[in-house]
């Protein structure tokens, strides 16, 4: 994820509550420097204060859309008059929060956003025995709580939301890893390996395609 927030204090608070959710998320402060990164930079949501330093938020929505970038994103704004809201959502915004909010409707928001993406309806993912709730992070194999470390309901997530396509290990890192972090593709290639040893017995299979990447799959039980 993307959030750009120019408030260091509500920067914060999100960042904190997202990672503790196990999300990998990016910070930008300023308009124009989240214009620059979004024309080079590819992320799976992207939340948006419209009052931004440089470009304001509505600028850079616009910028993206006009090239293309289908990106989900999250306006926020302490803005709360109707025309503001119509301003947002005509200039490509998938959805809207106006400050002060409660940071468990914004978790859940962007998991909304995540499922329309990945063209699911709901929080809960099953294949056999395996389940998972994007709501509580939560898997189970035959009942049994999984226990799995972050990173690896991270990968679980990535990959369930991109059944049937052919991952490379960098696709992989960007989506486990903040920039900052800067991960080893062996790093990758461990936590793959973990997942897929917990997961074992289960109809999702994870390919490893050397050369190429992971590809994630349901096969029939």
């Amino acid at each position: 994820m993307l959030l750009v927030e120019d408030n260091d204090d509500l920067a914060e608070t999100i960042t904190d509550r997202l990672r503790a959710e196990g999300h990998a998320i990016d910070r930008e402060s300023n308009g124009d420097d989240a214009h620059s990164l979004l024309r080079h930079a590819r992320f799976d949501l992207v939340i948006l204060d419209v009052n931004l330093p440089g470009r304001n938020g509505t600028e850079v929505l616009r910028a993206m859309r006009d090239r293309g970038d289908t990106t989900p994103v999250l306006i926020l704004t302490a803005r709360s008059e109707v025309d503001d809201r119509v301003v947002g959502l005509d200039a490509g915004a998938d959805d809207y929060m106006v400050k002060p909010f409660d940071f468990r409707e914004l978790s859940a928001r962007c998991r909304v956003l995540a499922r329309r993406k990945s063209g699911t309806a709901t929080n809960s993912f099953t294949a056999g025995t395996l389940t998972f709730d994007r709501s509580a992070r939560r898997a189970r194999l035959g009942g049994v709580d999984l226990d799995l470390r972050p990173r690896e309901v991270q990968l679980l997530e990535v990959l369930i939301d991109n059944l049937g396509r052919m991952l490379t290990k960098e696709e992989v890192a960007d989506k486990l890893y903040t920039f900052d972090e800067a991960p080893t593709m062996n790093a990758v290639e461990q936590t793959v390996t973990r997942l897929r040893r917990r997961i074992e017995g289960s109809t999702l299979t994870i390919r490893t395609a050397r050369g190429l990447g992971y590809m994630a799959y349901v096969t029939d039980e």
